[in-house]
């Protein structure tokens, strides 16, 4: 017989609160190739990243890709890292914390906001724990993946889809798979590439660079492309550019098999090659600055660019924990948190729910 953990009770009389888990990706602890290589078991081993025969890829994975691959990485991360730590941990605890503030109350009870990484610390499970010690009979989960992808949004449902399995008591829950195409994600979008060159000025063109994914992942069903697409176009409508003044491409490639196109790497060398002089990249698949934006794109790729024949490569930083995102996202979260407290403020429905409340804190 399975053993179940034991969880806080939701007290009758009192208001009932909501948690509000935020969930990125994850980091490694630290800059050094054993942190980054127990990172990298982690993320690889999950089916959801990786589609291959486990037992093959268990060993490739061991064999191959975990003697080789830390060093390298861990160089990299070493070219990003602040003395607070990694910038993927320090953007998106910012953005939790502003939610926070953002959200500190609403009208059917507190609210309580917490970080967690699908991968690393601080682990999901852990963060999933403090919502309900801190009394939340119910959870909004925010993936910050704007477009949804089963190697990543379902990776943070696949995760929270365990521990609350192992619950005696499951709170209500809900969870926001994507925000590609909503307007307010759009506008900061928009609003950050608009003060980027007012500051900096305007390049000849603009990239907009998403993470990939294996083309048979698309294949198979998952819509990432779709919403990457959609993104590109409403941002560029936004912006008012026309077709020769923006571009899409796909970075990240791992491996030799076949990923989304046109490749990142590839287009950025192209583009110098013809003659571009200035171009600015943004990357609106990602909402906060990490290894691949700020060392695979603007430090990598701008050297590429420069050798390929070009003058300039800017990277436009993510939204991050700015004002017009984070107002976003907190009436994002509002939405779903109206949908249950619709219906509950009316005087005759207040007095029943008072008189039950009452029954059962005397029982």
């Amino acid at each position: 017989m399975p053993t179940y953990q034991s969880t806080p009770r939701c007290e009758h009389g009192l208001p009932k609160s909501t948690g509000i888990l935020i969930v990125n990706l994850g980091t490694p602890d630290a800059p050094t190739t054993t942190a980054v290589r127990r990172f990298l078991k982690q993320f690889l081993s999950d089916p959801r990243v990786v589609e291959y025969p486990r037992l093959l890829w268990w060993i490739v994975l061991n064999v191959v890709i975990l003697q080789f691959r830390p060093p390298r990485s861990a160089a990299a991360y070493r070219k990003i890292w602040t003395d607070q730590g990694s910038p993927l941990l320090i953007h998106s605890q910012a953005i939790a914390n502003r939610l926070r503030d953002r959200l500190v109350s609403q009208p059917n009870g507190a609210v309580h906001v917490e970080l967690a990484m699908t991968y690393g610390e601080p682990s999901i499970a852990s963060a999933i724990d403090k919502l309900l010690a801190g009394g939340a009979c119910r959870i909004i989960t925010l993936p910050l993946f704007p477009q949804y992808s089963g190697t990543t949004t379902a990776a943070v449902f696949d995760a929270i889809a365990q521990k609350l399995g192992r619950l005696r008591w499951v709170p209500e829950f809900r969870f926001i798979n994507s925000y590609h195409d909503a307007r307010g994600y759009i506008s900061a979008l928009a609003a950050s590439v608009r003060e980027f060159r007012e500051q900096n000025g305007r390049s000849e063109k603009l990239l907009m660079s998403f993470h990939g994914i294996p083309t048979r992942t698309v294949r198979n069903g998952d819509p990432y492309q779709s919403h990457c697409e959609q993104t590109a176009r409403l941002l560029a409508d936004e912006l008012d550019l026309s077709n020769d003044e923006w571009l899409i491409s796909y970075q990240s490639r791992v491996g030799r098999g076949e990923w989304l196109s046109p490749y990142t790497e590839e287009t950025i060398k192209a583009l110098a090659k013809q003659g571009l002089s200035r171009l600015d990249v943004v990357c609106p698949g990602f909402a906060a600055d990490c290894l691949e934006t700020l060392e695979e794109i603007e430090l990598q790729n701008a050297e590429f660019f420069s050798a390929a024949g070009g003058e300039s490569l800017r990277y436009v930083p993510a939204l991050n924990a700015r004002a017009d995102h984070v107002q976003f996202l907190a009436e994002l979260v509002e939405g779903h948190i109206a949908g249950w407290t619709s219906g509950a403020n009316d005087a005759a429905h207040r007095a029943t729910r008072d008189r039950a409340d009452a029954i059962g804190a005397a029982s």
